[in-house]
Parts: C-alpha cells; structure tokens; sequence
C-alpha cells in the first residue's frame, strides 16, 4: 500500500515493514510521531552512497523475460539532482508496483539528464550475442550521456562502465533511477507487443506456457515477440 501525507510517501509492505520517503525534516517528523503512538520499531533506512561530481548510471530490463526484447535505460546526476531523486523518493524498481512505475518515470525524466534504448524482440533475435547487446546499449546510453563517472549495475560479461557493482540499483540513485525507467520501457514495450499480438503478454518467464501456445495457435512470427533462443520457446517453434 502507498500512501502520501504532504511532503512524505508511506509505503507499507506485505512483509510488513513501512517506508517512509521524502525531505529528511517531513520523513523525520512523520517518524516522531509515530513513535508517539508507539507504532512499530525505527530501523535506519539503507542509504545510497554519498557521490560528488557527475555520476551515470545504467540498468536493464526485460532480460530474463520470455516475451519482449530489450531494455536499458540511463541516468545522469550531480549533488544537487541526487537530492531531488531522493526527495522524490527514487528506489529499486522492484520494490515499486507496475502503477507506480510509469508516474515516476515521467518525474524522472523532468528532473534529470537520461536516455533510453528500446530493442524490440525481433532486432534481439538478430543480435546472437545478447552479452554482446547489452554491453553496446549500456555504452550508448552512458556515451549520449557523457561527460561523468559511468556506474553499471553488473551482469554476467559486463565489459563497460567505469564502476561495475552487483545490485547498484541499492547503491547508487542514478542506478535506482535507470532502473525505474529501464522498467518503464519494458512495460510500455509490452504493452505495444501485446496489441500487436492480439491479446495480453506475460511478464517474467514462470507462467508463459498458454501464452506461447496462443502465439502458435494464431500463426503469429516468434521472432517478432519472444527470445527464441529461450528453452521454453524452443519446444513451440517448428
């Protein structure tokens, strides 16, 4: 659930842990309060790490997802833009739910220097090398974006960025930003492949059996929505 009062977000998770985000004075008196009421245990919130200077950072999206091709996404921050994502209340595009993606996305974009490379399924199938794509997108975004420090949420294979960090996106606002925005591309991308095809895509990789099954039962091309070279696509193809 997410809730706003004023100037603070309250996010409050299944797990049970609530979030609160916005100016360090409304976050600090909205917790005072309620610690008044006895309302649960404070627990330091995990900090992006503290930059100077220009800082870009690059994450993907769609990666290990069935349906969909590609997408990486860049941001560009100095001291004081780091500040305004923070205060907006910029995290880890997994911890935001799909409503929430696509709003923030839009403020990100009005705050800050980005870009955003969208590969569609059928340019991926053609790349062969998919290490060798996200490399080049990573290197692109961050080259529109430069000059600055080029920070890359690592994968298996990375050869670019100056920084090469395991969950960035934790680490690093600018990275948290790309992520929310790399995730926003991959919704809209989906969006577009599903009105091409007639019918909803799936997210992820877990649940895409029916939906395979519909792409082969409509005579649709594989190569123009899915990653073909993913084993539970190899099964449908002829």
């Amino acid at each position: 659930m997410r809730l706003k009062k004023g100037e603070v977000s309250f996010i409050l998770y299944s797990s049970g842990k609530l979030l609160l985000q916005g100016k360090n004075d409304a976050v600090e008196k909205e917790a005072k309060e309620l610690e008044k009421r006895d309302i649960g245990e404070r627990i330091a919130a995990e900090n992006f790490r503290k930059e100077q200077g220009w800082i870009i950072g690059t994450d993907e999206s769609l990666k290990g997802d069935t349906f969909g091709g590609l997408v990486v996404a860049g941001v560009k921050a100095n001291d004081v833009l780091r500040q305004k994502l923070v205060e907006l209340g910029v995290t880890d595009s997994k911890l935001l739910a799909d409503k929430e993606v696509l709003p923030m996305a839009e403020k990100i974009k009005h705050i800050v220097p980005c870009e955003v490379k969208s590969i569609l399924p059928e340019e991926y199938n053609k790349s062969g090398d998919v290490t060798a794509l996200l490399n080049k997108l990573h290197k692109e975004c961050a080259d529109y974006l430069f000059p600055g420090k080029h920070v890359v949420d690592k994968f298996p294979g990375c050869t670019v960025g100056e920084v090469q960090v395991e969950h960035a996106e934790s680490k690093y606002v600018e990275v948290a930003a790309a992520s929310v925005l790399a995730r926003a591309g991959a919704l809209q991308q989906l969006d577009y492949l599903s009105s091409q095809a007639g019918f909803r895509l799936p997210k992820g990789s877990t649940h895409v059996k029916l939906a395979l099954f519909e792409l082969k039962e409509r005579g649709l091309d594989f190569r123009k929505f899915v990653k073909v070279s993913f084993s539970n696509v190899k099964e449908f193809l002829p």
